[in-house]
């Protein structure tokens, strides 16, 4: 007797992230409905930065922005750079992209989107200055820890978007995590500890103090910020 063939199961990545994003409000609809045309992108195609932002000048991509208080912060502090931020969760965005508006910003944009995805597919190779990821979710318990993002593999494919000198800066109030991050970078071929090998910095002046960390504080969490530089 003939039995019916199997095909494989498709493949399904192990995701940094769950879609717990709530309610979105009236008011964060009508952002994204309104504001996507103008800070928004879209992921049909690889970007052009030159094109979307209209000049040349020095960008910074944040993975994972939130509530976008650090990447609005930023964008108002340092109108000379371009801003690209990377959120899955649609509240977060609406809450940004009316921001933007409020502060008549024109030097960020906006995807929503998983940040790995865009990473392969929609940013070229070598054009960034500099990548930030904030306080990623730390997946603390040990069968999760597959789910974070900071592995051998996903730091080697945020070297292959920075250009030569462009630095990847992370920050997490999870100590253990934190010795996480610094092992596999560390170990990562191509990159340079500024601070050197085994070392953190101290918090650096440019990341924004936000109510997240605010908060971690508060609760008794130290924060540890790394930051490699692409060889």
């Amino acid at each position: 007797m003939n039995l019916p063939h199997r095909t494989a199961p498709p493949y399904r990545p192990v995701r940094s992230f769950v879609r717990r994003e709530g309610r979105i409000t009236p008011s964060q609809q009508r952002a994204l409905t309104r504001l996507w045309p103008r800070y928004g992108l879209d992921t049909e195609q690889p970007f052009d930065f030159t094109e979307i932002f209209g000049r040349q000048a020095p960008r910074v991509l944040e993975i994972g922005f939130g509530d976008g208080v650090s990447l609005l912060q930023q964008a108002q502090a340092h109108p000379e750079n371009d801003y690209l931020g990377i959120e899955v969760h649609r509240p977060g965005a609406g809450r940004l992209l009316r921001a933007l508006e409020e502060a008549g910003l024109s030097n960020a944009r906006v995807v929503c989107e998983d940040a790995v995805t865009v990473l392969q597919h929609n940013i070229p190779d070598r054009s960034l200055d500099v990548v930030q990821l904030f306080f990623p979710d730390p997946w603390h318990k040990k069968r999760h820890h597959k789910r974070r993002i900071v592995q051998p593999e996903f730091v080697q494919l945020v070297r292959s978007k920075l250009r030569s000198g462009g630095r990847f800066h992370l920050a997490t109030d999870w100590e253990e995590y934190a010795q996480h991050m610094m092992m596999v970078l560390d170990n990562a071929p191509g990159y340079r500890n500024i601070a050197g090998s085994g070392n953190f910095v101290p918090r650096p002046g440019s990341r924004p103090l936000t109510k997240f960390e605010v908060r971690g504080q508060r609760l008794g969490h130290g924060v540890r910020d790394l930051i490699f530089e692409r060889q």
